[in-house]
């Protein structure tokens, strides 16, 4: 039975990697932040099982990392953990440094000092964020990088330092550069996950409007419960090797916009440019999307679009026969449609409940 350890293993893709690697036989542990909120929905299902293991430990502290590795000897290790927000990265950029950046120095030097160098296979997520203000369309792995944002430039820092480890200490760490991958477990401050949210609560009667940014940034979306297989056939490769993995397609956000408001039964016609853009409803001819400046960043990446040549060649990547990108938002708008009935039920019992105990029904 293999070991692995996946820090941000409450996070989307930390949570489908767990149940990948359960699924395989691995005995999996994860590292978890104190905290007196309780951010472990996406896990919950997995806690209790035998080999499903949980251990406090925080990207800034190099002695928790270190006891963490020291206690589990993993013999794979996916460093998941990070400030994943670019918008966010511009207000805490110093955060995001000291997490996305410094803490994969940390994991790479808590696996040295405890001897684990020649027995430890090392995965970093990397991001298409590296390539920011692209230089070619498609990025390959050897396009060259030009990180956009706080986020982007302390990733930047972790590619590199994880290549410098391999090639000074002879370990076996690489990273995936993925391009973007969504699911009904993104985190609701994301674009995607905000407009799919956002479609089933205005088609419910919750919502009146969406704000977004940029309608026409494009990206290239994939399902993150394919991708994190991805990430474990990187470790299980012959050699240690650094990988984009993408699907190859690319669509704007207007287009993800206009399908997840189709699913959710609601047909979008778009007018204007810019920022003056409006997405209106052409059974009603209300205005239900519009553009904020408010949403758009300091310096904004625009074209990310992956070639996944070497994934295909080297790891038997085939993103034609994994989920599709309408499968992709038809997915996340099913989910979120759910959850806005059941947010909806609740609240029609809170509501009556309130008028009870007004009216002296129920005490």
């Amino acid at each position: 039975m293999k070991t692995a350890l996946i820090t941000g293993v409450t996070g989307q893709d930390g949570s489908f990697l767990a149940e990948l690697l359960l699924s395989k036989g691995y005995d999996v542990h994860g590292t978890i932040r104190r905290s007196s909120v309780d951010f472990r929905e996406r896990i919950a299902h997995l806690e209790g099982r035998p080999h499903f293991h949980l251990h406090y430990a925080d990207m800034g502290d190099s002695m928790s990392l270190c006891q963490v590795v020291k206690n589990v000897v993993p013999d794979e290790i996916y460093n998941l953990a990070a400030q994943s927000h670019v918008q966010v990265s511009f207000d805490s950029p110093e955060f995001t440094a000291d997490v996305d950046a410094t803490g994969v120095l940390r994991v790479l030097e808590a696996v040295r000092l405890c001897g684990l160098e020649k027995s430890c296979r090392i995965y970093q997520a990397s991001t298409s964020e590296l390539y920011g203000k692209v230089e070619e369309v498609p990025q390959n792995e050897n396009t060259p990088f030009h990180p956009y944002s706080p986020y982007a430039v302390a990733k930047l820092y972790g590619f590199w330092i994880v290549k410098e480890y391999r090639e000074a200490y002879n370990m076996f760490c690489c990273s995936g550069i993925l391009f973007n991958h969504e699911s009904e477990r993104r985190g609701e401050t994301f674009v995607t996950r905000k407009i799919t949210l956002a479609a089933a609560r205005i088609a419910q009667g919750k919502q009146d409007k969406l704000y977004l940014g940029n309608l026409s940034s494009l990206r290239d979306w994939g399902y993150a419960k394919d991708y994190v297989e991805c990430m474990w056939k990187i470790l299980q490769h012959d050699q240690p090797e650094d990988f984009v993995i993408a699907t190859g397609v690319q669509h704007s956000v207007r287009e993800f916009c206009y399908l997840a408001f189709k699913r959710a039964g609601i047909e979008l016609e778009f007018v204007g440019e810019g920022a003056d853009e409006k997405g209106i409803d052409k059974n009603t001819g209300k205005i239900l999307v519009e553009v904020s400046p408010d949403f758009y960043r300091p310096t904004d990446v625009v074209n990310l679009w992956g070639d996944p040549t070497k994934a295909k060649e080297k790891l038997g990547w085939d993103p034609t026969k994994m989920t599709s990108f309408e499968e992709l938002v038809n997915l996340m708008v099913d989910a979120d449609m759910e959850k806005v009935a059941v947010e909806r039920v609740g609240d029609h019992v809170r509501t009556n409940l309130a008028e009870y105990l007004e009216k002296g029904i129920v005490k």
